[in-house]
């Protein structure tokens, strides 16, 4: 709570776009670094590991990350 008021969970909209801005800032590295794992980004972000999976969902649609199965989620290269 901040000065008594609950703070209210990010949608995954909100989050998709708070990420695609620190992707494109540089915070999580190169294209073609692995961003942190679904319960990182849950616990940065306070919200569960299903919403981390429409926010990954919602990144890939945008081309701005990749998965690759068995490794993880990587940053795409710049379109």
């Amino acid at each position: 709570m901040i000065g008594g008021v609950p703070q209210i969970p990010m949608t995954a909209e909100q989050i998709a776009q708070d990420l695609t801005e620190r992707i494109r800032a540089g915070e999580h590295g190169e294209p073609g670094s692995q961003l942190p794992t679904y319960a990182a980004l849950a616990t940065l972000y306070s919200v569960g590991e299903s919403t981390i999976t429409k926010v990954i969902g919602l990144l890939r649609e945008r081309q701005v990350v990749v998965g690759v199965p068995g490794r993880g989620t990587f940053i795409a290269p710049p379109k």
